[in-house]
């Protein structure tokens, strides 16, 4: 299919002038197009009208990767940028892993984190992991205000996010705690296709090596993006033992929903949580512990 009748196109070329586009629109009669790579299907098979289109791809002051006390990563900050960032400490290494397999080749060269996270589709590895890691998701607004949103509140459901349709998303934050290591591994009919499953786990270690907090999130779920409590519960005081990692991962299937579909039944799934579990926590284990 072809888009409905788009009445304008801009390209902004910093936030300002984004938002002030906005305020000629009423809410949702102008969208924000990040990589486009979600966003343009949605407008061909008209799931989406908008007005007007409003590019962000030549503001600078949304891209980018910094480090300072925590990380600091632009909103249009592409998944190719993340998956070769070196600065990107054990504790957010999360990042890195998801970005590296996102998609294809394409995708991974257009596609943004702040894109991925707005658009908030069930299956995407982008809103899990930055859920995972406790991202902090800051949004300005037409009228030039400020908000910051956690990862627990900003994703309400597949497809919906805290943003307004006045609001574009700006930047993500993630802490950067010592001895702290964080892994995400998906599983997909190919390496690169939307996760039948995907695991974040975010582990920090006490002196003497054990487990003293965890934050742990699934990805392709019926749910979309969610955090698991009880699995982050069974995890605190292990070592990252195979025994102690099983007994968290049985928390974690007993509390989600596992659907069947085409690609995997329940139970597939329910086992693809306890091996992919075991892979992740083996990573994020040996990252907070300085050893990969």
């Amino acid at each position: 299919m072809y888009p409905a009748n788009i009445e304008d196109y801009q390209r902004p070329a910093s936030l300002q002038e984004a938002v002030a586009i906005l305020r000629g629109y009423e809410p949702g009669d102008a969208i924000f197009m990040a990589g486009g790579q979600s966003v343009m299907q949605a407008m061909k098979s008209r799931m989406v009208r908008p007005r007007c289109v409003v590019d962000l791809q030549a503001i600078a002051e949304l891209k980018g990767i910094t480090v300072d006390e925590g990380l600091r990563i632009g909103a249009m900050t592409r998944y190719v940028e993340i998956a070769g960032a070196g600065e990107i400490s054990s504790a957010n290494a999360a990042l890195r892993d998801a970005a590296r397999h996102v998609g294809d080749r394409q995708v991974r060269n257009r596609g943004t984190i702040g894109g991925s996270c707005c658009w908030n589709y069930v299956a995407s590895c982008m809103p899990a992991v930055t859920l995972g890691l406790g991202a902090a998701f800051h949004l300005l607004d037409a009228q030039g205000k400020t908000r910051v949103v956690n990862a627990g509140d900003f994703f309400l459901g597949p497809l919906e996010t805290a943003r307004t349709d006045h609001e574009v998303l700006t930047h993500l934050v993630f802490d950067a705690a010592p001895r702290t290591g964080s892994a995400y591994r998906k599983w997909g009919l190919v390496t690169d296709a939307l996760p039948v499953v995907g695991v974040c786990m975010k582990v920090s270690l006490d002196a003497a090596g054990r487990c003293s907090a965890a934050r742990m999130s699934l990805s392709g779920l019926p749910a979309g993006a969610q955090r698991v409590q009880a699995g982050e519960k069974a995890l605190l005081g292990s070592d990252g033992s195979r025994e102690s990692v099983a007994r968290a991962m049985e928390a974690v299937v007993d509390a989600v929903e596992c659907h069947t579909d085409k690609w995997a039944d329940a139970n597939y799934r329910q086992q693809l949580i306890r091996t992919l579990g075991q892979e992740v926590a083996a990573t994020a284990f040996a990252r907070a512990r300085g050893e990969a």
